[in-house]
Order: C-alpha cells, then sequence, then structure tokens
C-alpha cells in the first residue's frame, strides 16, 4: 500500500509540479472558460432572434398569407433562412465546422475569437430551437394581453413573451451550455491551448496518460456540477418570484 500511494505521489510530481506544467492545466482551463462564456453569449443572441423569426412566421402564418403584402414575403423568406442555417449547422459536426471558420473563413483572426465565433453560431442553431419550443408554448393570450397594454408585436415578444420563454426553457439551456462547454474540447485542432489539449501536452511530455487526462476529465466534471448548482438555483429563485 505504502507503494502504491508513493507511486501515486511520483506521477502526481512528474505530471504537474515538475517543469510547471500544473500552469498549462490551469491556462488550458480559463482559455476553455472564456471560450465557452462568449460562444454561449453569441450563441443566445443569434437563438433569440433566429427563433423570434421562426414563432413569429410559425404563429402568424395564415393571417398574414391572407393579408398578403412585403411583410409577408419578407417574414417568409427571413424564416427559410432561419430554417436553411439550422439544418446546415445542425447537420454538419462541430469541429469540421470549426476548421472551415478557421482555415476558410477567418483565415487572418486569431484562434480564440474564431473558436468563439465557430462555436457561438453553432450554438445558435441550437439555442434558436430551444426558444422556439418555448415561445410556441406560451399561451396566445399573452400576446393578446401585450396588445391591450399598447405594446406592438415586438415590444410583447421583448417584455412579455421571451422573459417568459426564458423560465420555461432554462433547464434545456443548461444542457447546451454543457454541451458547449464539453465541444471546446476540440478546440486544439486549430490549436488553441484548451483544457484538453493541455492535459493531451502533459501526456506526451511525461508519456503518462493516466494521471493528466483523469485529472481532465474530473476538472470537467466538477464544472458541470458547479453549471447545474447554479441553474437549480437560479430556477428555484425564478419559480419563487411567480408565487
Amino acid at each position: 500500500m505504502k507503494e502504491f500511494f508513493a507511486e501515486i505521489a511520483d506521477k502526481f510530481t512528474r505530471c504537474f509540479i515538475a517543469n510547471g506544467y500544473w500552469k498549462w492545466i490551469r491556462d488550458g482551463f480559463v482559455k476553455s472558460l472564456i471560450i465557452t462564456f462568449f460562444a454561449i453569449l453569441l450563441g443566445f443572441v443569434i437563438g433569440i432572434v433566429l427563433a423570434t423569426i421562426r414563432s413569429s412566421y410559425d404563429k402568424n402564418v395564415e393571417s398574414l398569407k391572407l393579408r398578403g403584402g412585403i411583410g409577408y414575403i419578407l417574414l417568409k423568406i427571413a424564416n427559410a433562412i432561419c430554417k436553411i442555417y439550422i439544418t446546415v449547422v445542425r447537420g454538419i459536426p462541430v469541429v469540421v465546422q470549426l476548421m472551415i471558420w478557421y482555415f476558410v473563413i477567418l483565415l487572418s483572426q486569431e484562434s480564440t475569437v474564431v473558436a468563439i465565433v465557430a462555436f457561438g453560431f453553432n450554438s445558435g442553431a441550437y439555442v434558436a430551437e430551444i426558444f422556439r419550443g418555448g415561445i410556441m408554448s406560451i399561451d396566445v393570450g399573452q400576446f393578446e394581453a401585450g396588445r391591450s397594454l399598447g405594446f406592438n408585436y415586438v415590444q410583447t415578444m421583448i417584455h412579455i413573451v421571451i422573459p417568459q420563454a426564458i423560465k420555461t426553457v432554462l433547464p434545456t439551456l443548461l444542457n447546451e451550455v454543457i454541451a458547449v462547454l464539453k465541444e471546446t474540447s476540440v478546440a486544439g485542432y486549430v490549436g488553441i491551448m484548451d483544457l484538453t489539449k493541455a492535459g493531451d501536452l502533459i501526456r506526451g511530455r511525461t508519456f503518462e496518460a493516466f494521471t493528466p487526462l483523469i485529472a481532465v476529465a474530473i476538472i470537467y466534471l466538477l464544472t458541470v456540477i458547479i453549471l447545474t448548482a447554479l441553474f437549480t438555483r437560479i430556477e428555484r429563485r425564478l419559480r419563487n418570484s411567480e408565487r
């Protein structure tokens, strides 16, 4: 038993303490969090815009079709563009999208910026469908209540419908945040020193796979646990505020 713990201590020292390899893990983790945070912000903005367009078309298509005019045509075109975007993004693996953004579209940009854009645009397609489901679940009476308060359609969406939709889809949004965090593990494909890349580099330097990779896995797991607890607390507060 003494030899077992001595071996573990030796592996830990070689993988993290010697040559300051622990700094790679620290810097990689910070980089992963930065990419995740800004990608989620970008994805939420894109997703809410797409969801608003798609749900507006789905809810009002019959009345707009009867009325006709340029408004119906523009909304129909916008809805078609949104559907194409969502289909294309959800149909291509995120690592392929990342490499397309890095090697084809944003050639001269810094790799972290490229990763934020790539993961953000990818997340936007999923957030759009999450929010669309939430908006479609809101009773039509909420739209009528907004109109009775003097709000136009856009104001009703911003002040009444979207806040209620966020409460409805919050658990699903947590899954998307977690998914983006884990997706950042492929950022190393474009030369980014993220958490997974840091663990892999330590493995290559020390020829010890178990210790650094398990450490990376534990860090991801603990981060997900913390995010889950945070979202649960937010959800509980929102639920209490309705009472």
